[in-house]
Formats: C-alpha cells, structure tokens, sequence
C-alpha cells in the first residue's frame, strides 16, 4: 500500500460523516423536530390531530414543550426522543389539538360580575324577569343593590321593553338596576331613578337617552347609551374581594372553553387584581388589557409605564373599547340612513366626530392603539376617517388601529380598512341572535353589507374574532356557527342570512388563532403550533373542519394548556384517554 492510498484509507470515514452530516443538519433545520433532543421536554403530547395553522406544516401528530415554549412538533417517532424522566406524557388517542382561542374582545371583570347577579339571559317574558328578581331576593340585605343583566326584549311577545313600574311590582325597598344583554341600554326601578336623581325634568346627556312617559312625563325607567351612567355611579363599587372573585370565575369559565387568551376592556382596579394574581401563580388566561380611551393622555401614559407592555402573560395593550355609537338590536348604532322599521332614527353618536378625531389623533401621536366600538355604518366611516387623519398628522407606521364590531359597513369603506391597516375585530356569535330581526332593521340593500366577514377577507383586511364576553357566552363554538351558517342555533333561515358573506372553518379558525395574534402585535409567539411559539393549545372532542355543523354545540375542550400549564382538563374522565406517569425514553 503506497502512502497515497494509505492516506485515501484514512481520510474516508471524515469524508463520508462530513457528506452524511449535511443532509442531517439540513433536515433539522427544515423539519419541526430534531431525531435526538438534547434536552428534554417538560410535557410531550403523543397521538394527536394536530392542526398547527402553521402553513408550512399545517398538520403533525405530537408536540413537545418545554420553560412554557414549543421546542418541536412532528410525528410520534420523531418526538419520543424529547421524552425525559420527569416528561409529562399525555396521549391524545388521535383526538384533534389546535392552537389555543385567542379571544379578540372581551370585558372579563363584567362578565365576572354577571356571574355574581341575576342571570336574566333566556327570559322569554317580563313576567320570567319578575320571576327571577323575586327568587333572587331573599339573597340581599335590605337597601341592597339588586343588579342584572343578559335580558332581551326581542325576545319576549310584543318586544316591549321593561319600565320601572314592572320592576316595582317585585320591590320597593331596594333599588333594582337591570342592563341589556347588549350592555347599552338598562332598565332601572323608581327607588334607583330617585337615587339618581332622575325626574321628568332631567335632560337626556350627550350620547344618551332617558326613556320618559309620553302621557305623564315622569321617565319610564329605560335608559340608554351614556343615560345608564346616571344610576351606574350610584351604585357602590366592588372590593378587591369582590373584583377578584369575579375575575378568577371569568377566567375560569374562559380555560374551561378552550381560551388561552383575551384581549380585555375592564377597569384598571381589575388590572390591579390581575397584576396580583400572577404574582401568586393564579392567572391562568393571557391578558392584553386596553385603558380608558377618554382617560388624559398624561394619565395613560403613565400607566402603560406602570402596567408594562411586553409581559407575555398580562400585560397593556392600547386603548379601548372607546363607544363611537350603540348597538344594532338597541338600534342605537349610529346610522347614515334611518333604521328600516324606524323611520327619522339614525341611532346615536356617543361623541362629536370633531372632538374624537382631535383625541385619536393626539393618541395616536403618543404610540397608542385604538380600539373602536363602531357598529352603524356612519360610526364606521367617522372612525376610518380619524385614523386617516391621525396617519396624515403623525405619518406612516405599523399601527393596527382596530374597528371593534363593525356590522354594517358603507360599500365603498371596505377597501379603506386595507388602504389603512385597520384591523376588523369582529364577533360573528352576535348574527346568532340579531338575524332574526336584521333584514327588518335594515332593509334588503343594506343587509348585503352587513356582518361582511367574506367581503372583508375578500378585501385582503386583517380579520380577529372574539364574542363581546358576557354579551355572548365565551365558548367559541358560536362564532364557529356562525361563520360557516349564518343561522339561529335553531338553523333558520335555512341556508343562512345572506349566505354569500359565510367564511370557512379555516378562515374562521385562522381568525380567532393568528389574526387576533396579530392584532395584538403578538403573530410571533401566538397562534400556531410550531416551535419557538407559546404553548398554548387546546384539544377538542371533535374537529371543527371535519364535523357536521350541528354537531359544533356539542363540541367541547377536554384539554387546555397555557405555557406549557394544564389548566383545564376533561381528559381524566374521557373514554380512550391515556397518559404515561413515568415516561421512558427509548
């Protein structure tokens, strides 16, 4: 053997590992999941369905999680190896995984609070709500505050509305203040309006209306928009007790629907509360908290400041939800034409579009996002038009300033919110209940541009989902409902209301997982399965893309993780369900 041979001999096994390598190494790094982890997994879900909305590997059978993080996702076999001693394993027996709900708009400590009152969600009568407050009020002391909420008159023969003499035929003795289900109207007795110091002569405030007799003058007890503040600064705010309790049972009810994360209008005090609970280990939701929009400017900042704004668990996330007008089923949404079955009402704007586009600019000025409650159409088109004014003043940058709601929508608006940016958070549950009186508050035309999620994807808007929690229950099987019907939950009208604005399930879960992400500036660690990203995931008992749509309302969370964190679990108690107590790896 010459030298030359002997030297091929010996530099063959470096060459063939370097040539091997390669392909290695590149496989790794085009994959998910790498065949020997070096360091193990706190938590190893095996034998999934996994839906990742991840597009460049949308679907995987195991993830791996470690310090609240996805480190891997791929198939069982190429996971395994993340497995550890101390792993936790959990099988999911080939039950469908997706990334956590990400809820785009909620009031948490309101909907906490309605947990704590009468529930008069459901009632079907004036009598029914009579009903209620009689067997809710052995419950309070004398004098006491009777609260309530979730009624709707829509819903009860006549659509009469509640006036204070139907209420003072439960009690006298303690004032009784009941809200809408939609939150912009209430219903208040004669013991609460004179607290308030409510008469026939008090003169309706800007942006609101104060319901009076029209035979005898006094007022009738009905109260609307910016009227209800009349009698709610009467009523005694809630202790840090009370605000705590509140909260922990909204996010419990929250995890328990599959919801990782909310972006949240509730008060600073309940921020406060908030801020405690994650200092004891007990706030198991992500929280983007929006501040008062009409706060002074000076006031906001100082609070971004305090509260923080890159905590990726609780944290500040912009200003809102500021109420440019009402409702639809209040018909207090600001309209440019008359609502169809009201002739000379055009609802009501809460503010002087003069007045809010100086305060959006001067905000817009200081870094903050906006968020907008904008239901009419004309409410719709004055908020686009004071973020173009604010852009036009400030100049151009990453804003997503956002639209809240935005059901009825000018045909020639639509293409604004992609020339702006602005991102359209919308909440398709509320078409669950409003189609069954839609076409008569607005009429043929203009029910072709209402709750226009098709239109808005076709527009190329950035497009987030949530349910106006506790307007609408959290579960998000209702905005899944309502994006691939557009019907009751009853199923009519058979085929849905104007069918041509339907969205997929794709769409629809894209919306709720990676568009609110992205609304909050979070696209990065949120809304997929995939590593690098927050391990936030839930399973459910079906999937949402395979299944009938009936069988949605059925569909439920078994698991919810949050950072890596169980905080909701069905599984022990779900036929199939095996989890490893002490792994071992192999």
């Amino acid at each position: 053997m010459n030298d030359l041979t002997r030297t091929l001999l010996l530099l063959l096994p470096l060459t063939l590992a370097a040539v091997s390598s390669g392909p290695r190494r590149a496989r790794r790094a085009s994959g998910s999941a790498a065949p020997a982890a070096a360091t193990k997994a706190d938590l190893v879900l095996l034998d999934g369905d996994l839906y990742t909305v991840d597009r460049a590997r949308p679907q995987a059978q195991a993830v791996a999680v470690r310090d609240g993080r996805i480190v891997a996702v791929g198939t069982d076999s190429e996971i395994r190896s993340y497995i550890g001693p101390k792993t936790r394993v959990i099988q999911l027996g080939g039950r469908f995984a997706m990334p956590g709900f990400n809820d785009a708009h909620t009031h948490l400590a309101g909907a906490g609070a309605a947990k704590l009152e009468v529930d008069l969600r459901g009632t079907r009568s004036i009598g029914e709500l009579e009903s209620r407050l009689r067997s809710a009020l052995p419950r309070y002391q004398a004098g006491e505050w009777i609260l309530g909420s979730g009624w709707d008159q829509t819903l009860w023969p006549g659509e009469r509305y509640p006036t204070r003499q139907d209420l003072d035929a439960v009690t006298r003795s303690h004032p009784i203040f009941l809200m809408r289900v939609d939150g912009h109207g209430a219903v208040a007795n004669s013991l609460a309006l004179k607290l308030a110091g409510i008469t026939a002569r008090t003169p309706d405030p800007v942006g609101g209306h104060i319901g009076k007799d029209p035979k005898t003058g006094p007022p009738d007890g009905m109260l609307e928009e910016e009227a209800t503040g009349l009698v709610r600064r009467h009523i005694p705010a809630p202790t840090p007790a009370m605000r705590r309790r509140a909260l922990l049972l909204a996010i419990a009810d929250a995890n328990s629907h599959g919801v990782t994360s909310v972006q949240d209008s509730s008060s600073w005090q309940d921020f406060l509360v908030l801020k405690q609970l994650e200092r004891e280990g007990k706030l198991t939701l992500r929280v983007s908290e929006w501040l008062d929009f009409e706060l002074p400017l000076k006031q906001l900042v100082a609070m971004r400041n305090e509260g923080g704004t890159s905590d990726p668990l609780l944290k500040v996330g912009g200003l809102g939800e500021f109420l440019l007008d009402g409702t639809f089923g209040s018909e207090t949404g600001a309209m440019v034409q008359p609502y169809s079955d009201k002739p000379g009402d055009r609802g009501i704007l809460r503010m002087a579009p003069e007045k809010f586009t100086r305060m959006a600019i001067a905000r817009d000025r200081a870094g903050f996002q906006m968020a907008v409650h904008a239901i009419g159409d004309r409410a719709v088109h004055l908020a686009l038009d004071a973020y173009a004014a604010a852009e036009k003043a400030n100049g151009p940058r990453d804003r997503r300033q956002r639209i809240e709601h935005a059901q009825i929508v000018l045909p020639g608006d639509f293409g604004r919110f992609a020339e702006l940016g602005v991102v359209a958070s919308m909440q398709p549950c509320h078409l669950n209940d409003d189609v069954r009186w839609a076409s008569q508050r607005l009429g043929p035309e203009r029910s072709k541009d209402a709750y226009a999620w098709a239109t808005m994807l076709r527009d190329h808007v950035h497009f987030a989902i949530g349910t106006d929690f506790p307007v609408e229950p959290i579960d998000p099987m209702g905005n899944l409902w309502a994006c691939v019907t557009r019907e009751t939950p009853q199923g009519w009208p058979q085929g849905g209301w104007e069918p041509q604005e339907k969205i997929s399930m794709d769409d629809c879960l894209r919306g709720y997982t990676t568009g609110s992400a992205y609304v909050e500036f979070d696209e990065k660690i949120k809304g997929q399965i995939k590593p690098g990203m927050l391990a936030d995931i839930v399973v459910l008992s079906g999937d949402p893309r395979k299944i009938p749509p009936r069988e949605l309302w059925r569909t439920r969370a078994l698991l919810t993780i949050v950072g890596g964190r169980i905080v909701h679990d069905e599984m022990s108690s779900a036929p199939g369900k095996r989890e490893i107590a002490r792994p071992q790896t192999r």
